[in-house]
């Protein structure tokens, strides 16, 4: 049986303010294990427009050989911000694992601060396509990635996660 939101279920957002919705996002991002590795911090949502921006701390240990962040971890901020763009629109207990993502890499990324920007082109019954884009500090375009998410059900904890 499928987790797939269906009409009937899937309904607005509970984050009636950006106050609200930012203090959601931290709790969450405090669960998240790869919230924690990329130090990611909600720094705006809109939650009627479906729009997030975070601010992550690429951490030296993230750099190739090159000294600039891999593209996998520029990947994965992409991917935490489209997906809590549409995150913010639902109530709580969703999840929007991705379906496909497209990743352009237009400047080298270097270790430290790094803002992620994401937003929702269409948000359907069981599926999103969303959009985001990496900043330096300098506000120079870093990355930028095109993703189709389904809207899940979150699963509950595991047994070896309750203890």
């Amino acid at each position: 049986m499928t987790n797939a939101v269906s009409a009937a279920t899937s309904r607005p957002s509970t984050h009636a303010s950006e106050a609200a919705a930012l203090a959601w996002a931290a709790r969450v991002f405090a669960e998240l294990p790869v919230a924690a590795l990329l130090k990611a911090q909600p720094l705006g949502c809109d939650p009627q427009l479906g729009r997030m921006l975070v601010r992550f701390e690429a951490q030296r240990a993230f750099c190739n050989l090159m000294g600039t962040v891999q593209g996998g971890m520029l990947a994965a901020m992409l991917d935490l911000a489209m997906a809590f763009a549409v995150l913010c629109t639902l109530e709580d207990g969703y999840v929007v694992p991705s379906l496909e993502m497209k990743t352009s890499f237009v400047a080298p990324a270097r270790a430290g601060a790094i803002t992620g920007e994401g937003w929702i082109l269409r948000k359907g019954r069981s599926v999103a396509f969303m959009e985001g884009r990496l900043l330096d500090p300098e506000g120079n375009l870093l990355a930028t990635a095109s993703a189709t998410g389904a809207l899940r059900l979150r699963p509950p904890p595991a047994a070896t996660d309750r203890a």
